[in-house]
């Protein structure tokens, strides 16, 4: 998980009392989309320490190196029922940049009925950095830790598969069957209702090891892609909040 979110154990940092970690941020850097990036990896801080203010002390320790590094803006991703980081993370001058939906279904739970489709398609691996159409597909940019540049850190774990009408992609999956992660699925317009997509979504089913999947970092906006999940018995089990902050 650290490798696939861009772990920099030089540009992470903590707190430490009588030579022990009692508060830490685990920062990722990488390009998102375009613009140099760190990413809060993993923030934590022990209870006896809490209320002290501790992580914003580390956050603002970790400004200046960042700066000297190139890194541009600072991004996190937080729960919106976790209003004690919430306040944090305003203080220090964030913002909300988008808002996303998260799912935990058990698969034994999952909808897998659905209409065939009345063309040709098979599936096939993907470079998923190789074929240019693929972001034509977006409804909305992939989170941090499921862009390309997250995928390719870590390609080993993922699986991608494209569906093709003849010779052209028409939508396609990216996933990790260890940990049951679905990290992206999009289907081009024209293909939209007509199987495509449960095509894809129950092959992947067939493919991960776990009791449950994990689709995590929906944008909230895009109702295409609630309403394909909705149809599948899959609701939302929380949302959060897309954070940034300029350097």
């Amino acid at each position: 998980m650290l490798r696939r979110r861009g772990f920099d154990p030089e540009l992470s940092f903590a707190a430490f009392e009588d030579g022990k970690i009692v508060s830490f941020t685990c920062n990722g850097t990488g390009n998102f989309y375009g613009v140099p990036t760190a990413y809060d990896t993993g923030t934590g801080t022990l209870p006896a320490y809490r209320g002290q203010g501790l992580a914003a002390r580390v956050f603002e320790y970790s400004i200046p190196y960042l700066k000297q590094a190139g890194i541009r803006e600072y991004l996190l991703e937080v729960l919106q029922r976790n209003t004690s980081a919430l306040s944090v993370y305003r203080k220090a001058g964030f913002e909300v940049s988008r808002e996303f939906y998260y799912f935990r279904p058990e698969i034994r739970r999952i909808h897998t009925e659905h209409k065939p489709i009345d063309f040709p398609c098979t599936l096939q691996p993907i470079d998923i950095h190789a074929d240019t159409a693929i972001s034509s597909f977006w409804d909305f940019r992939p989170s941090w830790q499921n862009s390309p540049e997250s995928i390719t850190r870590s390609p080993e774990g993922f699986i991608c598969l494209g569906a093709f009408r003849h010779e052209i992609l028409i939508g396609y999956c990216v996933f990790e069957p260890a940990s049951g992660d679905v990290t992206q699925l999009a289907v081009d317009n024209p293909y939209r209702r007509k199987g495509v997509g449960s095509f894809l979504f129950n092959t992947m089913l067939e493919e991960i090891a776990t009791e449950s999947v994990k689709i995590i970092n929906t944008d909230v906006g895009c109702s295409a892609l609630t309403a394909f999940l909705h149809s599948k018995n899959i609701e939302p089990a929380g949302k959060q909040f897309e954070m940034k902050k300029m350097l």
